[in-house]
């Protein structure tokens, strides 16, 4: 089985999921996304897997989703994925892909049931 986790390695959230993935003992692609960005397709993909859409998986805490008005309910799906793509901070995490489908991590527990 292959598994992909989209991992930020500051974050609690995601350290505690790549834990679980590794106590599973599966072989696991780690892409730390704030330095490989997914591209406008693989995120799409992303979200297909996850049943979400781009605003869903946006963090809206964070200070680039305020400056660049992202906020703004008149903006396209495509939008927000560029964003997403230029801005990677945006993407909620971590994501886990596996078996065709997609799971966030919060709770890390919840990725164990596409395992």
């Amino acid at each position: 089985m292959s598994v992909t986790i989209y991992h930020n390695p500051r974050c609690s959230k995601s350290r505690a999921t790549l834990a679980i993935l590794e106590d599973k003992g599966v072989a696991i692609d780690v892409v730390e996304y704030l330095n490989e960005a997914p591209d406008e397709a693989t995120l799409k993909d992303i979200l297909s897997k996850l049943g979400m859409t781009p605003r869903d998986l946006m963090r809206k805490g964070e200070a680039v989703y305020k400056e660049k008005g992202l906020g703004d309910e008149g903006l396209s799906d495509d939008v927000l994925i560029k964003a997403m793509v230029a801005d990677p901070i945006l993407i909620e995490r971590p994501i886990v892909v596996a078996n065709g489908k997609a799971r966030i991590g919060r709770p890390p527990e919840s990725v164990l049931e596409i395992l």
